[in-house]
């Protein structure tokens, strides 16, 4: 087991290593910061002195050096935001963002896993196609457009709820939907498809024959074994919300890791934009990680795979 964890940890270090080369180089593409530091009327000499107050005339591989190094120290400074470094803007948004993939991890499963369970006991019945359509709706509509949907008709039309911003409870409401829609379709098809391979195995016929409740050949023996692959969906569901934030908090304007971002490729800004893409990259291979890890102890014979 050991060896095991070691050797997934070690894969997980060079693919974080990979990730902080491509994410360096890929924000280069856009041009240099240096257009949108500078007004337009700035100088060749303006240039240069900017250029060397942040490192940018050094050659790629000691600026690549420079911001891990940032990144593992917290230090450096943004552009955008003078006075910040990119762990503090990380920082103060971070509670904004986690607080809404939470609440829709909290949707996925207090909707996804019921709906799937109740569509494979009642197999092939109109609740059973209607939770069919609503998983396929899920998986098909992208979170932004409906978010934007959402917030026409209930904030604009209804003006039930805010249409952006982060502030009382009732400002969740749509953007937790609108992040949580695809996972509760994912989880709803999961628990639906493991549910009906269990429900027609023999010790289930076994328990109906020795007289035991539905109720409690569903709950407690068909859900405990369909479990295993909704579970380990949960170890990704995280990262991948929280990835999947840049689209809703841009379009609900929610103060979060998302919108930083965004704000961020529009400033230029290398710093926090690499820094912030570096974090989600880390939520994500450390999900996976403990996802193969929590393989290896469900089933011994995948460690030796």
């Amino acid at each position: 087991m050991q060896r095991y964890i070691m050797i997934r940890a070690s894969q997980a270090l060079v693919a974080l290593v990979a990730v902080s080369v491509i994410v360096f180089f890929l924000g280069r593409i856009t041009g240099s910061p240096l257009d949108v530091l500078l007004p337009l009327e700035a100088t060749q000499e303006d240039y240069e002195r900017t250029a060397k107050n942040w490192g940018l005339d050094k050659p790629l591989y000691i600026q690549y050096f420079r911001f891990v190094g940032n990144t593992l120290t917290g230090k450096g400074e943004s552009w955008k935001w003078p006075g910040n470094t990119p762990m503090s803007l990380l920082r103060d948004r971070f509670p904004a963002t986690i607080s809404l993939a939470g609440l829709a991890v909290c949707l996925s499963a207090g909707v996804g896993v019921p709906l799937g369970i109740l569509s494979a006991v009642r197999k092939d019945t109109p609740f059973d196609w209607g939770s069919k359509i609503l998983a396929l709706l899920g998986q098909s509509l992208p979170s932004f457009w409906l978010g934007i949907v959402l917030m026409w008709i209930f904030a604009v039309e209804l003006d039930l709820v805010p249409t952006s911003g982060r502030g009382g409870w009732d400002s969740y409401i749509l953007p937790v939907i609108s992040m949580g829609a695809y996972s509760v379709a994912a989880i709803l098809r999961l628990v639906r498809s493991s549910m009906l391979d269990v429900l027609d195995s023999e010790y289930v016929k076994l328990a109906r024959i020795k007289g035991l409740p539905e109720w409690k050949v569903v709950w407690k023996h068909c859900l405990r074994n369909a479990g295993i692959a909704p579970l380990t969906y949960f170890g990704l569901l995280i990262g991948v919300l929280l990835v999947g934030s840049v689209s809703v908090e841009t379009v609900f304007s929610w103060p979060g890791l998302g919108l930083l971002s965004i704000d961020a490729v529009r400033a230029r800004d290398y710093q926090v934009l690499q820094t912030v893409v570096m974090f989600f990259c880390f939520i994500y291979i450390v999900a996976n990680l403990l996802v193969d890890v929590a393989y290896a102890y469900l089933d011994p014979r995948i460690r030796y795979g």
